[in-house]
């Protein structure tokens, strides 16, 4: 009879995950996400290799459930997949148009160092709403380890992996060492993540601080100890200093250890105010040696930031069944039911997540990505609820098999069909080029309210030719429609000096072009070069498009070094 029943068991998993992929592939309409929407990234002609795929790897996954896992290398498995998973999409360009502005706070430190970033962050180096961070860790590695977009890919990818084992960590130390192995994996079951740990944004990152901070916080109020709470107030601070969204995920953290403390009010009180009294003072040292940056970040965050959020909207639906795999927020609901039943206050760590995007309509993914270790420990929760361990081990390998297939042979070739994908390739061929220097210009874009001048510093990410860039700012005739435009920031930027124009003529001219007329129609003149090299790749699905052309002078081939 046991027998029986797990067999049904096993079917009923096969069947829901096998149909997973077809029945969102015919609802695909409803995905609404602004990056990587299954309205553009599945056709008819990829709905067949891709569907192909995953129920191989429902075959993968129950063989691995059955074979080839052991508690024992639970944590081997934890720390090498999440890598392991990541590295195809290190192949992917810079789709989102805000690393731009990393990369150049990033490179001032490289270029002038750790002091002069310090200093001039906020002043020099245009700040928006970012925090200095993520920046200043990115800038280190270009100082010491070289400008090269791979050593960020591979920090990235260690965060991630660390983001897993501290959500592994975290389960363990509020349940048990089962709801923290699986929270762990399920991590890994979120597409959209993957495409984010190769980009030189700061979300990833700040997943990893805010997860961090949370374990270390959790840890030091129901266990005690000098150096825990020194830890805790470490991470905390480095977390508040990631990212301003993540302060009002922090506010939640002393309620939460307060209703799930396994040793009294009074003690967890006393060591949460310890802790968010020293984060809290070094926080303020830094605010108030830069108080009139922060102010203005703020004021913007609140009079333009935080409205506009409503033009990047993106449903829960999309979220949930498409950016992420179905069977997580199923079995989070299933653990919330569970918890309610058991009056499980331990599981608040966990729920409070789920409450704060609701109670806050959250709805833009981004924002959302440093809650995912907690809705994924919410899942696992719900999952440990059934008692078949093999059954457990192939939902959780269902999930992961079905995630790297949709990030790997959905999102990663639309990626790499959109026009970003022209900075990267220009780059490559920039570099396959006699001489030092490449002057660019910016043309207009012609659909978007984006300043295709913003796009210099992602081409110089991918090249080693320095660049001269001296035609930007804003266009007279534009007005004053830039400062209502979602991409405002990109007419703001300063470009920093090391852009200005040499002395010597440079032997190489690449245009940036956001539109896709042929150049001649959108320049007043053709630089008397040759050897043009164009990259027009286009999936027409952003509005802001990079189209870039190369001219060299003569005799300077592709394939000349």
């Amino acid at each position: 009879m046991k027998e029986a029943k797990r067999a049904d068991l096993l079917l009923i998993v096969s069947l829901l995950a096998a149909l997973t992929f077809p029945v969102l592939y015919i609802l695909r309409f409803a995905d609404n996400n602004t990056l990587t929407s299954w309205r553009w990234v599945f056709s008819n002609s990829n709905f067949i290799t891709v569907n192909i795929l995953i129920i191989s790897g429902i075959v993968v996954s129950y063989i691995a459930s059955h074979y080839f896992f052991h508690e024992r290398y639970s944590l081997l498995l934890l720390s090498l997949l999440p890598f392991a998973i990541t590295i195809p999409l290190w192949q992917e360009p810079e789709i989102i148009i805000d690393a731009s502005r990393y990369f150049l706070q990033a490179k001032h430190l490289e270029v002038y160092g750790a002091g002069s970033y310090l200093n001039e962050w906020g002043k020099e180096i245009s700040a928006w709403t970012d925090l200095p961070l993520v920046p200043f860790i990115y800038g280190l590695i270009f100082r010491y380890c070289g400008e090269s977009r791979l050593y960020i890919q591979l920090f990235n990818s260690l965060l991630f992996t660390s983001a897993v084992l501290l959500t592994y960590q975290t389960g363990k130390l509020f349940f048990n060492r089962e709801t923290g192995v699986f929270g762990g994996l399920l991590l890994l079951g979120i597409p959209y993540l993957h495409t984010q740990v190769p980009l030189m944004l700061v979300d990833l990152p700040v997943m990893f601080f805010f997860t961090l901070a949370t374990y270390l916080f959790l840890k030091a109020t129901s266990q005690g100890g000098l150096s825990a709470i020194l830890f805790s107030s470490l991470s905390l601070f480095l977390a508040i200093f990631s990212k301003y969204s993540a302060w009002l995920m922090l506010m939640t953290l002393p309620l939460t250890a307060i209703i799930t403390s396994r040793q009294g009010s009074k003690r967890t009180i006393y060591r949460s105010g310890m802790i968010f009294g020293i984060a809290v003072a070094l926080t303020a040292v830094l605010v108030a040696l830069r108080y009139d940056v922060f102010y203005e970040q703020i004021r913007l965050l609140a009079s333009y930031q935080w409205p506009g959020l409503k033009k990047w909207e993106e449903g829960f639906a999309s979220t949930f069944l498409f950016q992420s795999h179905p069977f997580i927020i199923i079995l989070a609901v299933i653990a919330t039911i569970v918890a309610i039943k058991r009056k499980d206050k331990q599981f608040l760590i966990m729920g409070w997540a789920a409450l704060f995007i609701i109670v806050l309509q959250i709805k833009r993914i981004r924002y959302i990505i440093p809650l995912f270790p907690f809705i994924a420990l919410m899942a696992s929760y719900g999952l440990c609820s059934i008692k078949e361990k093999n059954i457990k081990r192939f939902i959780v390998f269902c999930i992961i098999t079905y995630s790297f297939v949709i990030s790997s042979f959905g999102y990663l070739p639309f990626l790499n069909k959109t026009s970003a994908v022209n900075l990267k390739d220009a780059g490559v061929y920039l570099d396959s080029l006699k001489g030092d220097y490449v002057e660019v210009y910016a043309l207009p874009q012609s659909s978007s309210s984006g300043n295709t001048a913003s796009s210099v510093p992602i081409l110089d990410l991918f090249t080693n030719k320095k660049i001269i860039f001296k035609h930007g700012g804003r266009p007279e005739e534009a007005g004053e429609l830039w400062m209502k435009s979602p991409l405002r920031f990109t007419w703001e930027m300063k470009m920093p000096g090391y852009y200005s124009y040499h002395s010597t003529e440079p032997p190489i001219t690449a245009i940036i072009s956001g539109s896709e007329k042929p150049l001649r129609e959108l320049h007043p003149f053709v630089p008397p070069h040759t050897g043009l090299m164009e990259f027009r790749t286009d999936n027409k699905a952003y509005r802001y498009k990079t189209f870039v052309t190369v001219f060299a002078k003569e005799g300077m081939s592709g394939k000349e070094q």
